[in-house]
């Protein structure tokens, strides 16, 4: 049931792609200042995103030294980011952060430089499918991190400091999950040495993650497989008194040998995805609300 709903969402999705044409929006070159900002709110506040980008991109080159410059800046970034153009947003929020660094709200801008970074690895599918993104390539991730952790380390008082600190946890998580696929993948193919390392760095660096036990037993695993008895034995005694409840391990704390490789499945949607796509509803990435950009009047001033 899950594949067949996943196929037919995305024949939905590529059946709108195609059928759909840009509207392009031509600005009046007659609006005042006011008028433009005017027609840019009532674009936002009916998600017409493209529309708003139209009028507030006019507002910026127009007036570039007026009453709404730098507030139309801010949600110039947050309208590239709803119209899914992480990149645009990306590189706005970057030149806001360049022209304005001591303006109250440029924490809104490292935090949504933050998450346009870990979107701009999300594909058309990506959006509309469940994806195991912790299969893909982790840079973005690691980019997005750095960008919270840049805010956090900037304005650990700021409004958005809290999701940050959420969204830092997940792609923690997220991370420490890729380098447990690597090692699965040297694990199958007998690089036991190259699986053990692999392991042994998300225990040694990534603590208090969910895949610090399946790393445990990764190593177990690879130690096993070399004969190398007192290094498994070593990590199957830290593993037991940190880890006794795990699936690794039976009743009687004994290790059940690492067999766990989710990328072997034999079902049409699986080869077709690439192995990317999840049928487990645990994968589910948290659903995040991306706040409106601020006002001066809602944010105080830390300068």
């Amino acid at each position: 049931m899950r594949s067949t709903r996943n196929l037919l969402t995305l024949a939905l999705i590529f059946l709108l792609t195609a059928c759909a044409t840009e509207e392009k929006t031509q600005v009046a070159k007659e609006l005042s200042e006011d008028e433009l900002y005017e027609k840019a709110q009532f674009a936002l506040e009916t998600k017409n995103y493209s529309i708003a980008i139209d009028h507030l991109r006019a507002l910026e080159s127009r007036y570039p030294f007026g009453a709404y410059a730098e507030q139309s800046q801010l949600e110039l970034i947050y309208s590239y980011y709803k119209r899914l153009e992480p990149e645009a947003a990306s590189a706005t929020a970057e030149r806001f952060i360049r022209l304005h660094p001591q303006h109250p709200n440029v924490d809104y801008a490292y935090y949504m430089k933050g998450l346009s970074s870990y979107t701009a690895d999300v594909g058309l599918m990506e959006r509309y499918v469940q994806i195991d993104m912790s299969k893909r390539d982790p840079g973005q991730a690691r980019n997005s991190f750095a960008e919270f952790a840049e805010l956090l380390s900037r304005f650990p008082s700021s409004i958005y400091a809290d999701d940050s600190r959420q969204r830092m946890i997940f792609l923690r998580n997220q991370l420490s999950m890729y380098e447990i696929h690597v090692a699965e993948y040297y694990l199958k193919r007998r690089a036991y040495v190259a699986a053990i390392n692999r392991g042994q760095y998300v225990v040694e660096n990534m603590q208090r993650t969910p895949a610090v036990p399946i790393a445990m037993a990764i190593m177990v695993e690879g130690y096993q497989q070399l004969g190398l008895t007192d290094a498994a034995n070593d990590t199957l005694t830290v593993m037991r008194h940190n880890y006794p409840e795990h699936p690794f391990l039976d009743a009687f704390g004994d290790f059940t040998g690492y067999t766990r490789f989710d990328d072997v499945d034999p079902s049409v949607w699986t080869i077709l995805s690439f192995d990317l796509i999840s049928t487990d509803d645990d994968t589910e990435t948290p659903d995040f609300e991306v706040p409106e950009p601020p006002t001066d009047e809602d944010s105080d001033s830390w300068f």
